[in-house]
């Protein structure tokens, strides 16, 4: 355990580090270490020193190896490698107790969220290192002096939407709300789509619709073929329509687009998967889409308190994309109270009593077409209404969108 000598080390020559480090007693492997970082804790908390000369004057002294022993480690100190080796230490931690959880999860046969959990807290535990604001100053100090390219986020393949949005933004979380047929499904597909051409990876969590579903939309929207005639390709598809299928299958095979349909997933379920791809396609970004938010299964029950269920998901949202620097998109119901409006186009208010949407989102996009409150009009606008953009201006942008095959298009 040679990093975990000089961890000891380092500490017994400078004894503020102890403030510094995650490191815990547990952490370390070798007995005799757990024993003596556990006393150096103990003499800190008491405002005592920790250095040679006071651990060589404890009267259990053998317990952590006698005098040579301390010497030994003293000797070890460089600190110029006392980060190197916590993250070393911490990594022998986390693969120790990997290997239990999942031993101890086989033998009391563990339901799989308990088992993902448990392996995400030990993941989370990192070392995070902090920007001063010199180094922050550093950064910009030349900023006025060199041209540099407009900072876009990921496109959303919808120029104008880009333009108030700057695009889908690493750690930020988009919420897409409306009322039921209003075409959530298909704009997903649509930004989902567009991403993967982009070069991203489009990972979608698909908790209502099965994933033959969503293969079988995405080539209609794509083909422009109308959904009806995808029930049966052989029978419904002209002539035409068939010549063009190897070039549309070809193209949303670009996209590396991964869709899981499993029903009920968590979100420590969903985070594993993501990290999992993430090692899997190191050359693309994830841009991560979730169909639906109140689909998502809380890891506690609340006893059917649906507010604070929705308020776990949403955070926990909002965490991962964060932890993992990625954009999150998720679809959201409205409720029915936009229903009894004469004006039909959703409110913020809309949204206030699902937990905390409104306070997590950076980014919420409601969507409303009269045309599905007036059949008589013949016009196909698709309104995506940014009520909410943390970070920039808020409006109104419409594209054209075709209920029967799918499609988005800008105006």
């Amino acid at each position: 355990m040679m990093h975990e000598k000089v961890f000891l080390g380092c500490l017994m020559q400078e004894n503020p580090l102890i403030n510094d480090t995650v490191i815990r007693p547990d952490h370390l492997q070798d007995l005799r270490h757990k024993q003596l970082y556990s006393k150096m804790v103990e003499l800190h908390s008491a405002g005592k020193y920790f250095n040679l000369i006071a651990l060589s004057m404890l009267p259990d002294l053998e317990i952590y190896g006698g005098i040579s022993y301390l010497n030994e480690l003293n000797a070890f100190c460089d600190l110029e490698k006392f980060d190197e080796v916590e993250e070393l230490i911490l990594d022998a931690w986390k693969e120790q107790q990997t290997k239990m959880i999942l031993t101890k999860a086989t033998f009391e046969k563990w339901e799989s969220a308990r088992v993902i959990d448990e392996l995400e807290k030990i993941e989370n535990l990192k070392l995070k290192n902090g920007t001063t604001i010199s180094e922050g100053l550093a950064a910009i100090y030349e900023a006025p002096w060199e041209e540099k390219e407009d900072t876009t986020g990921i496109t959303t393949g919808i120029q104008a939407l880009d333009d108030i949005t700057g695009g889908f933004q690493e750690g930020e979380v988009t919420i897409l709300a409306a009322r039921p047929s209003m075409g959530k499904t298909d704009v997903m597909l649509h930004l989902a789509k567009e991403t993967g051409w982009a070069g991203y990876l489009p990972i979608l969590f698909s908790l209502e619709m099965p994933e033959k579903l969503i293969i079988s939309r995405l080539v209609a929207s794509t083909g422009n073929i109308n959904r009806v005639k995808m029930r049966n390709p052989y029978k419904f598809l002209k002539p035409k329509q068939k010549e063009k299928w190897t070039t549309i299958i070809a193209n949303l095979d670009e996209t590396n687009m991964i869709i899981f349909d499993e029903s009920g997933q968590t979100i420590p379920e969903m985070r594993a998967q993501i990290r999992k791809l993430m090692y899997e396609y190191p050359d693309r970004k994830p841009v991560v889409f979730i169909d639906y938010l109140t689909l998502i299964r809380p890891i506690n029950p609340y006893f059917g308190n649906t507010h604070q269920q929705v308020s776990e998901i949403s955070q926990g949202l909002k965490k991962m994309a964060k932890d993992f620097h990625i954009p999150v998109i998720c679809l959201a119901q409205l409720n029915r109270s936009v229903e009894t409006r004469s004006n039909k186009r959703p409110l913020m208010s809309d949204i206030r009593e699902s937990g905390s949407i409104e306070q997590d989102a950076d980014v919420i996009i409601f969507l409303y077409r009269e045309k599905y409150y007036d059949r008589e009009i013949t016009d196909n606008s698709l309104e995506l209404i940014i009520a909410k953009n943390r970070n920039g201006p808020v409006g109104t942008v419409i594209v054209k969108y075709n209920e029967h095959t799918g499609k988005i298009e800008s105006r």
